[in-house]
């Protein structure tokens, strides 16, 4: 009896080990799939977009899975602390402000930030030129956090919403009179595409450090060893020009930056 009690306890012992060592062949990437070109849903349900691409060209490098597991993006750091995913891949600005609660790989490109509106119309991406006017932003983004340091106090109604393309229906509906986000995706999200018709990009983009710099791989506090393997990886398809064809599906312009 003690005998077989014991092999099963530690058969129930190694059981973790067993499935640590299954887990080490996968890569799970949080994504909100609602911010074309870098992720959005195909027809089929499937995740497409330069940020996916990229993920899948990493998972490869690294001769691993990708699995991609859908969160809304205020929701992302939660999630990626509480073990819902192994890594944020979701067109996420490596802020100071999220240093402090998560670290981040080496960069994937860079990012600013720039208003929509509509064609031909007076407004600019400043508090003096939106008073009193509705502008859109994604909640947990850097973009809402600026809007709500700089615009709100002076009588700009900041509005926030779970997905980007929440804000872009309301903005074609005149909900609200402007929308701001990370510029190309603005410009290759909706701009140019025929939903996007009559509206434009208006002033120039927003260089403020507080929306603009480093996009990057979110990833735990003390989780080294996936940190170096992804940024290993990054190094690798900017060597062996993966990423560069990768880019030049969705850009005609050096998105990764100097």
């Amino acid at each position: 009896m003690k005998t077989a009690l014991l092999s099963t306890l530690c058969t129930l012992a190694m059981l973790p080990f067993t499935a640590h060592a299954q887990d080490t062949q996968t890569l799970r990437f949080g994504v909100d799939p609602s911010y074309p070109p870098f992720e959005s849903k195909a027809p089929d349900g499937s995740y497409v977009g330069f940020d996916i691409d990229l993920g899948n060209a990493l998972c490869a490098q690294l001769h691993k899975k990708c699995v991609w597991v859908e969160q809304n993006f205020d929701g992302m750091i939660p999630a990626l602390k509480a073990r819902k995913f192994d890594a944020i891949l979701s067109a996420m600005s490596a802020t100071p402000t999220r240093r402090q609660q998560i670290d981040f790989s080496h960069r994937l490109y860079l990012s600013s930030s720039a208003l929509i509106a509509a064609e031909g119309s007076s407004l600019q991406p400043t508090a003096q030129a939106l008073q009193g006017k509705r502008v859109g932003v994604v909640q947990g983004s850097t973009q809402e956090s600026y809007a709500n340091a700089e615009w709100a106090p002076k009588n700009v109604t900041v509005v926030s919403y779970q997905t980007q393309d929440q804000i872009y229906q309301d903005l074609v509906t005149h909900r609200i009179d402007a929308a701001f986000q990370a510029a190309v995706q603005a410009d290759f999200g909706f701009v140019k595409t025929p939903r996007g018709a009559g509206f434009a990009l208006v002033g120039k983009p927003v260089s403020d450090g507080r929306v603009a710099g480093d996009v990057a791989i979110g990833l735990r506090k003390g989780d080294a060893a996936l940190e170096t393997e992804i940024n290993q990886s990054i190094v690798a398809i900017r060597h062996d020009g993966v990423y560069q064809k990768v880019a030049a599906r969705y850009f005609n312009f050096d998105i990764y930056g100097d």
